[in-house]
């Protein structure tokens, strides 16, 4: 008998594995998923369609599809789906509805981080809305693709996975709203889109990427400074509506069509509010003022006046 105690003792030795599931191994973190409309989720049954796969029919993968064609991702979380719809961000309600959807998740004791699927041509501006309005000290993660999740040499799974990875990793918290492509980890107030096709395509122009996904690690370089998440003056359960902004680009030739139809739709109209530093020109018309290329009011709503001229016309004149 004691022969054989002293052999199950040394067999607790020899078998840390056992030992520790005995004690109790730390659960995986929890990441929670929410699917939204886009490229990443697109599973044309043609692997070289690259461009027209959102007219060939096939329906898109769900958050729960897409997660059983990865199974690496339970290496690294614990990955609950919000649901099997796809989600729209389009409209500032939508942005709204999601920033609550998000924070409702993160209140949640046991979940780590969000990951939201995005189409590409707009995460900039979801990522910097959640930014703003989600507030948390838990990441919200913004992942999209390039190329349909069934396509070869598709960026969607390992996009996917390395935003879970970032989700779930503790180095991400109180770095506001991230955007996850190409293994690199990006700020939501400075990442924008730079092409319509290539992978490295998301970037930060003058102040550089966080940080990378790299494959044995998450590791960030620097952290965002500007205030955002838990230190936003915004509270969209406090609003109930958003003012309506028209945003125009100007351009030599542009004969001011665009401009004309967004004043007639209000945009460049006094809503009765006042504002210390408004511009306006001898006239009192509020001026428009060129940034980026674009046309837009000074003064309240960014807006579609082409000019000085449009607004001596009275185009843009208070009501």
């Amino acid at each position: 008998m004691r022969h054989l105690l002293t052999l199950a003792l040394a067999a607790a030795v020899l078998m840390p594995g056992a030992a520790a599931a005995q004690q109790g191994t730390p659960a995986l973190p929890r990441v929670h998923l929410f699917t939204g409309v886009g490229t990443l989720p697109r599973n044309p049954g043609n692997r070289l369609e690259f461009l027209r796969y959102a007219t060939t029919g096939e329906p898109r993968l769900t958050g729960r599809e897409l997660l059983e064609r990865i199974p690496e991702v339970g290496q690294f979380a614990r990955v609950s789906v919000e649901s099997d719809e796809l989600l729209e961000f389009d409209q500032p309600q939508q942005l709204k509805s999601l920033s609550r959807k998000f924070a409702a998740r993160l209140n949640e004791p046991d979940v780590a981080g969000v990951v939201f699927t995005h189409g590409t041509n707009t995460i900039e501006e979801t990522a910097y809305f959640m930014n703003l309005t989600v507030r948390t000290e838990k990441p919200v993660v913004i992942v999209g693709a390039q190329r349909p999740f069934s396509t070869l040499s598709s960026d969607a799974p390992l996009n996917l996975l390395n935003a879970i990875r970032v989700a779930a990793d503790p180095s991400a918290r109180g770095k506001g709203t991230l955007v996850v492509l190409n293994d690199e980890i990006n700020a939501a107030r400075e990442v924008t889109k730079s092409n319509t096709y290539r992978v490295e395509t998301f970037v930060a122009r003058e102040l550089g990427l966080l940080g990378y996904a790299d494959a044995d690690r998450i590791v960030f370089y620097r952290a965002p400074t500007r205030r955002h998440t838990t230190q936003s003056e915004f509270d969209v359960a406090q609003i109930d509506s958003f003012p309506k902004v028209t945003i125009l680009y100007a351009y030599s030739g542009d004969d001011g069509d665009l401009a004309r139809a967004a004043v007639a739709a209000g945009a460049c109209r006094n809503r009765g509010r006042s504002h210390p530093e408004r511009a306006q020109d001898a006239q009192g018309a509020p001026r428009c003022h060129r940034r980026g290329g674009r046309a837009q009011h000074q003064g309240g709503s960014r807006a579609g006046c082409q000019g000085r001229q449009l607004a001596g016309a009275g185009l843009c004149r208070r009501r």
